[in-house]
C-alpha cells in the first residue's frame, strides 16, 4: 500500500476521465476511518474531483463497498481504489457474476494498457478444454475502446458476446 500523491492523482484522473464517458459517477473506495494511507487517498481524490465538476464523487469504506457490490452491483459506475482493495473487490465481482472467467480487465492510465481476464491466464486449466473465452474476448473489446479508440468495433464485440 505504498503510494504517493502523484500516484493517486494519476489514477484518479484516469477514473474521472473514464466516468465522463459513462454515467459520470466515481466511487472512491478506501478505509480512511482506520488507515493513514487511506486518509491521504481520500484527500487527494477529493482534490482531483474538484477538477471534474461534471462527475459526481462519492467515498465508501471498503467493507461497505464489498457489501454493496453483492447487494446492489449496478449502483457502481467507476470504482476507484488502491491495488489491494481493488484486487479483493474484483475477485468478489467474479463471484457476483458467477465466475472470474466472465470478467474482462483493463489496466490503463500509463504508457501501455494491459488487457486480460480478471483471473489472468489460468495456467491451472490450460490444455484441459474447459476454459471459457468470454473474458478474453471482452478484454479485446476494452483494448479496442481504450488503446485504439475504436468504439464501434468494441461495441460490436460486446453486442456479439451477449448473443452467444
Amino acid at each position: 500500500m505504498a503510494y504517493g500523491e502523484r500516484d493517486i492523482e494519476r489514477i484518479a484522473r484516469v477514473a474521472f476521465e473514464l466516468a465522463r464517458q459513462r454515467r459520470k459517477h466515481v466511487t472512491s473506495v478506501d478505509k480512511a476511518n482506520v488507515l493513514d494511507c487511506s486518509r491521504l487517498w481520500r484527500d487527494v481524490v477529493t482534490k482531483i474531483g474538484h477538477e471534474f465538476p461534471d462527475v459526481t464523487l462519492s467515498h465508501m469504506y471498503v467493507d461497505s463497498a464489498a457489501m454493496t457490490l453483492v447487494a446492489r452491483p449496478t449502483q457502481f459506475d467507476v470504482v476507484l481504489t488502491e491495488n489491494m482493495f481493488g484486487d479483493i473487490l474484483s475477485d468478489q465481482a467474479g463471484g457476483v457474476v458467477g465466475s472470474l472467467g466472465l470478467l474482462a480487465s483493463a489496466s490503463i492510465g500509463g504508457p501501455v494498457g494491459l488487457y486480460e481476464p480478471v483471473h489472468g491466464s489460468a495456467p491451472d486449466i490450460a490444455g484441459r478444454g474447459i476454459a471459457n473465452p468470454l473474458a478474453a474476448i471482452l478484454s479485446v473489446a476494452l483494448m479496442l475502446r481504450h488503446s485504439f479508440k475504436l468504439e464501434e468495433e468494441a461495441a460490436f464485440i460486446e453486442r456479439s458476446s451477449r448473443r452467444s
